[in-house]
């Protein structure tokens, strides 16, 4: 998918989201679900917000760490696997479990 449909794309796939935004930043998008930072769209990838109870599910899907340098790498935030991010409904529950306090 070209880069500039992705971030269109992954707003629609998260549109059940309350108060869904995008903001640009590292290069990409941050996206937020009112006041919650959770994600990244970055070079036609999504990153989410791990959490100690959520990370072991990326860790089984091998997904790599968001790190837009080499340089720079935030270890909080893992690639969404593209089964889930093809998958509306597993998609929106990852991305709630991202955008937790």
């Amino acid at each position: 998918m070209p880069a500039d449909s992705f971030l269109p794309f992954v707003l629609e796939q998260l549109a059940g989201l309350p108060e869904l935004r995008s903001k640009r930043m590292f290069g990409g998008y941050g996206l937020y679900s009112g006041a919650a930072f959770f994600g990244i769209v970055f070079d036609g990838r999504l990153y989410f917000k791990t959490h100690p109870e959520t990370l072991a599910e990326y860790l089984k899907h091998h997904a790599e760490v968001f790190a837009p340098s080499p340089k720079q790498a935030l270890q909080n935030y893992r690639e969404v696997p593209a089964e889930i991010l093809e998958d509306v409904d597993s998609l929106q529950v990852w991305a709630r479990a991202a955008a937790r306090p």
